[in-house]
């Protein structure tokens, strides 16, 4: 007889998928027991935000050397940026736009930026309220 009988072959191959999806939600995940350091990393550098207002208007908000506004053109938001990077290579950069300017305004600022060679571009957005 020179054919070969994969029968019991597939019934032992059923029966193995049967035991593992039954066994596979019993296992528990393991612990990770992760090492102590001596002290803390640094924090992340907090990023500066560009606001596109209704009108149109640009803003920009760097956290790290001052909480106020301040205004910029399209052309000097390029310059201010990146000379904000210069200092602090890993900052982002987040655009805020108001709920109500156009879609296109944000866009085209975020294409501005990245066209720039602006590293780490996002958009900001607030979670809703429950």
């Amino acid at each position: 007889m020179a054919e070969i009988n994969v029968v019991p072959y597939i019934d032992v191959m059923l029966v193995l998928l049967i035991i593992f999806m039954v066994a596979a939600p019993l296992i528990n995940p393991g612990q990770i027991d992760l090492p102590s350091v001596g002290r803390k990393l640094d924090p992340a550098v907090a990023p500066m935000e560009v606001r596109v207002r209704l009108n149109g208007d640009l803003s920009l908000v760097d956290r790290t050397r001052t909480s106020e506004e301040l205004r910029v053109s399209r052309g000097q938001l390029l310059d201010r940026v990146r000379e904000a990077q210069r200092a602090h290579p890993d900052q982002a950069v987040v655009i805020a736009g108001d709920r109500k300017v156009a879609y296109e305004e944000v866009l085209k600022v975020l294409d501005l930026l990245q066209q720039g060679g602006v590293k780490h571009v996002g958009l900001l957005a607030r979670p809703a309220a429950s």
